[in-house]
């Protein structure tokens, strides 16, 4: 049972079919950065340049522990969001802080990403060879799509008590493939 003072809870007053036209709208307006970040990439095949490498040795690099620093404040996100709909086993409750730090963490990861998908769409592009990197630059895009979606459905008044967490673990979980397919495999790769 969500807590009354949850986004997205089950206990709000239902509005009818408003909440539908809303949420429609904005998983348009998701497809529609998806898309314009994919026709980007693709129409901008990139030159490979870096862009920035920050403190680390090359921009590959940067990407990697940017996108892995994401990552970790997304388990947080994880967390919090369990706490705050009262998932979390032996948790009755969950104090203020939980909110305030749900809300930051994913400012914070989300910030983290920006770099990383800039570096993507404007220095590298759209690939689509090898299978990995198709994965992975098909998750990015909709990644970003996805985050959309969430970030208006929260403005959204009257949604099922499913819907913010339906969408919040859709972006955790794109995150979580886009980042399999780069940082963790160039890890494993032991490129330094």
């Amino acid at each position: 049972m969500a807590p009354v003072d949850a986004p997205g809870s089950a206990s709000r007053p239902s509005a009818g079919a408003g909440w539908r036209w809303a949420l429609a709208a904005a998983v348009l307006a998701g497809v529609a950065v998806s898309g314009a970040l994919a026709a980007y990439a693709d129409a901008h095949p990139g030159d490979g340049a870096a862009l920035y490498t920050l403190w680390f040795g090359t921009m590959v690099e940067a990407k990697a522990w940017l996108a892995t620093g994401a990552v970790a404040l997304l388990a947080v996100q994880l967390v919090t969001a369990l706490a705050m709909y009262g998932r979390l086993p032996g948790v009755r409750g969950a104090p203020p802080w939980v909110a305030w730090t749900h809300r930051w963490s994913g400012v914070a990861a989300f910030g983290l990403t920006l770099p990383v998908a800039f570096a993507c769409v404007w220095s590298l592009g759209l690939e689509d060879s090898p299978t990995r990197v198709l994965v992975h630059s098909a998750a990015g895009c909709l990644l970003f799509g996805a985050f959309t979606v969430k970030m208006l459905a929260l403005r959204v008044r009257s949604l099922p008590g499913w819907v913010l967490p339906l969408l919040g673990g859709t972006v955790l979980a794109l995150l979580a493939l886009a980042w399999t397919t780069s940082a963790l495999w160039w890890f494993a790769r032991g490129t330094p």
